[in-house]
């Protein structure tokens, strides 16, 4: 008896202890559906620096090739989960010649790749296969981190949709493109916390220095100018390297060969005959 009442004891205590150590995990059960009223964004970027930014719940319909890497770029807040689901109209089936391997990747604002908690990211398609779905769930954007954790935090973010293995016979086909980016904000982490600044890409040069200001007066720089004391300006004379070891090596090298060149000439040379 004693030993059942330990026993169910203990199970009581992980009845009670597993809904506080169970975290929501998002799923791919529900649809990402698109926004109403929502513009249809019809282009896609070649890199990052003009990838085609997008807005959560915006749909995207792009005609693409084979083998192309497509970019798309979105805004992340605090406290959001993004769900990316991508559908991939292939080439007909009599077209191809094998299967061919997707996968849909996303990168934050310094360019660090965002693990995919969920969803079928690299799913390949065999060759009678009309389409491929594509999905990536990302991490809850925290509001800070450690530099060094690679946590997602507030910022752009860029999907990146490219084939990474196919018969190069296939390369160039057309194909259909359907994305979509959903934001949940059923929640926030308690982070503690505030980012600041997001994570935005700089894409506007920054502005000239100003010059550095004229000297104080009473500062020996006050009132200098490159013409000597005598009036005349020494500005075209070559500036004076700064003398270290190697210079005294090389003249010290050279002298000596010069020295060595007179002896070996004086005893080469043969003397002259007396008439």
């Amino acid at each position: 008896m004693r030993v059942l009442t330990v026993l169910g004891g203990a199970a009581l205590l992980l009845g009670l202890a597993a809904p506080a150590q169970a975290a929501p995990t998002p799923t791919t059960d529900t649809e990402v559906t698109p926004s109403p009223g929502a513009q249809t964004v019809t282009k896609a970027g070649t890199n990052f620096n003009n990838a085609a930014a997008v807005d959560a719940g915006q749909p995207v319909e792009v005609d693409a090739a084979t083998g192309e890497y497509l970019y798309w770029s979105f805004a992340a807040t605090a406290g959001q989960v993004h769900d990316i689901a991508a559908t991939v109209t292939l080439p007909p089936a009599a077209d191809r010649t094998g299967d061919q391997a997707w996968t849909v990747e996303v990168f934050d604002g310094l360019r660090r790749r965002q693990a995919c908690v969920d969803g079928v990211q690299s799913p390949v398609a065999k060759t009678a296969d009309a389409e491929v779905k594509l999905r990536c769930t990302l991490r809850r954007v925290r509001s800070w981190a450690e530099p060094w954790s690679g946590d997602p935090l507030p910022g752009t973010y860029y999907v990146r949709l490219s084939i990474t293995a196919m018969p190069e016979k296939d390369l160039g086909q057309p194909a259909k493109v359907s994305l979509l980016v959903g934001a949940d904000e059923a929640g926030t982490s308690a982070d503690d916390g505030e980012l600041a600044a997001p994570l935005n890409p700089v894409t506007k040069a920054g502005t000239v220095n100003a010059q550095p200001s004229a000297a104080p007066s009473g500062s020996p720089l006050a009132g200098s100018s490159d013409a000597g004391d005598d009036g005349w300006n020494w500005d075209w004379l070559p500036s004076l390297p700064e003398f270290s070891a190697r210079w005294f090596w090389t003249a010290g090298g050279g002298m000596l060969a010069a020295i060595a060149g007179v002896v070996g000439f004086a005893l080469t040379r043969r003397p002259r005959a007396v008439r």
